[in-house]
């Protein structure tokens, strides 16, 4: 079975460096263009997180697919932070925090796909950084409601997915344990 790949690739969209610059529906203040559909690439990474996150290997098929790589990452260390989470309201506070705290952009050192990312240059570097920390904060938003629901607990159908490794890569450094 193929993983699934972005259904913007096919979309002519603008890119900082080779990631797609894609609007997304969000309150969180970014310079993400804002968009009224009914699902945006945060969606589309939640909804195909459990079945790409079996993946070893991923082709590449456009600037969308490398967005959605990132973001499927970073949900995995969501997962793992909020398996850890007492409740839902510090759930958020978690991923609230998990967001803003300081992160590796392609290029940078700490940074675990270099060899498919490209490295922002000039305006680009803080415009990106901006973006993926608007993204890192929408998504935490959305995951905590997929996690907790309705309840006080995070759901053992989606904490099992804690031990996974898409593409056998963490966002989190070597020995930074949350």
């Amino acid at each position: 079975m193929p993983a699934y790949h972005s259904k913007y690739n096919e979309e002519e969209c603008p890119a900082l460096a080779n990631i797609a610059f894609l609007p997304i529906r969000t309150t969180v203040k970014g310079p993400a263009p804002r968009t009224t559909d009914e699902e945006d690439i945060i969606d589309e990474t939640l909804g195909y997180f459990k079945a790409n996150v079996f993946f070893k290997n991923y082709e590449i098929k456009g600037t969308a697919d490398r967005l959605l790589i990132y973001l499927t990452l970073y949900a995995t260390d969501c997962i793992v932070k909020l398996q850890k989470s007492p409740s839902k309201n510090q759930a958020l506070k978690d991923m609230y925090s998990l967001a803003i705290s300081r992160f590796a952009l392609p290029g940078e050192a700490g940074f675990p796909l270099n060899s498919v990312y490209q490295r922002p240059t000039g305006n680009d570097v803080e415009k990106m950084r901006q973006y993926l920390t608007q993204c890192r904060q929408e998504l935490g938003q959305r995951i905590v409601v997929l996690v907790f629901g309705d309840s006080d607990k995070p759901s053992k159908w989606w904490t099992c997915f804690a031990r996974r490794k898409f593409m056998d890569k963490t966002l989190t450094p070597l020995g930074q344990q949350f």
